[in-house]
């Protein structure tokens, strides 16, 4: 009966000290968290409770697990399971207190800052931070739980002594992947391309929505998602609306008879912009660039603060000039003409 009731007296013991010190260390983090409501960290530290409970308990039953007396034949095979179990809950430990800093370092910067493009390039460098510390902690971690068994220490001698021929091997076979790899840290620390930009690739105009250290993710206007390895963005030109300034100047073509009255038209196309929330004042105008032998072609420019505004403005200009001239100025619609011109010579 005490043989039976040892197992359980420790599992018991290590679940109450990892509760307690769990509830213990949650309590402490929400009372600073309530001192210093002025930084986020505390409150992302919480997040960590669950891996840091599991590594608690892990290296309790871990250290007490021989006072159980467990089955001797079962006693190496459980000491190794607590092993692999600490080393993984460690692990994931760590990834969280990492992103915990990163993220309540990201949020203080962008509450402080004014700078939308700085904003964004942190945000794009702190995420793919976190995607290579996470990836090297998940290396470590699984190397770690190899080399714990005995069998795995010679079998990595053996691999080691290999090593350069298998490096070889696998950077020939791994180029795109390796390329990709470092076309993604160059684009974190180059700022050519952030997190939330707006760019064109290959025709297409989107919002980036993801940069991880092998692939982009753009978000184009009609919610469809792009998805293109970073690779692309280094070794082929694109257009980023938003790097610098986001402001940006458009235009709106029109064909009209050459009988439209110009002056009332600019009076039209100011009063619409004046209108136009999308409008941010900086500049407007209406001037003919072409004509053809029935039409001239105008040119509206108007500006915004930024493209997707500017695409909403160029669209009410475009809508506003039409419905004013089929209203105001029918005879200015282009139309084609079926009747002979005056003092034609008539056809036989």
């Amino acid at each position: 009966m005490e043989g039976a009731l040892r197992p359980l007296v420790v599992v018991g013991a290590a679940l109450a000290v990892t509760v307690a010190v769990g509830y213990a260390v949650d309590k402490s983090l929400q009372a600073v968290d309530a001192r210093h409501p002025e930084t986020p960290l505390w409150h992302l530290l919480r997040r960590c409770r669950v891996p840091l409970q599991v590594v608690i308990c892990a290296a309790v039953l871990r250290g007490g697990y021989r006072a159980a007396h467990v089955v001797h034949g079962h006693l190496t095979a459980v000491g190794e399971g607590l092993a692999l179990v600490l080393i993984a809950a460690t692990a994931w430990l760590t990834v969280r207190v990492a992103a915990a800093i990163t993220d309540s370092t990201y949020a203080r910067y962008a509450v402080v800052s004014r700078d939308v493009a700085k904003i964004r390039r942190l945000r794009t460098q702190s995420t793919l931070i976190q995607r290579v510390f996470t990836a090297i902690v998940g290396v470590i971690a699984v190397a770690s739980m190899l080399f714990s068994f005995p069998e795995m220490r010679t079998l990595g001698a053996s691999m080691l002594a290999s090593a350069g021929i298998i490096g070889i091997v696998a950077g020939v076979a791994a180029q795109s992947t390796l390329g990709n790899l470092f076309a993604g840290l160059q684009i974190a620390f180059g700022d050519m391309v952030r997190i939330g930009d707006t760019v064109v690739v290959d025709g297409e105009w989107g919002t980036v929505e993801e940069i991880t250290l092998t692939y982009l993710s753009v978000r184009t206007w009609d919610e469809r998602r792009i998805t293109m390895p970073v690779s692309y963005f280094t070794s082929k030109p694109f257009e980023n609306w938003t790097r610098g300034d986001p402001q940006m100047t458009g235009t709106v073509f029109l064909h009209v008879d050459p009988a439209t009255p110009l002056d009332a038209m600019r009076k039209r196309l100011h009063e619409i912009l004046e209108q136009a929330a999308e409008w941010d004042r900086r500049a407007w105008n209406l001037v003919v660039i072409d004509s053809t032998p029935t039409t001239m072609q105008l040119r509206a420019l108007v500006t915004a603060k930024d493209a997707g505004d500017l695409f909403d403005l160029r669209c009410i200009v475009r809508e506003r000039l039409i419905e004013w001239l089929r209203d105001e100025h029918p005879y200015a619609l282009p139309r084609v003409s079926t009747a002979d011109a005056p003092g034609a010579p008539m056809s036989d």
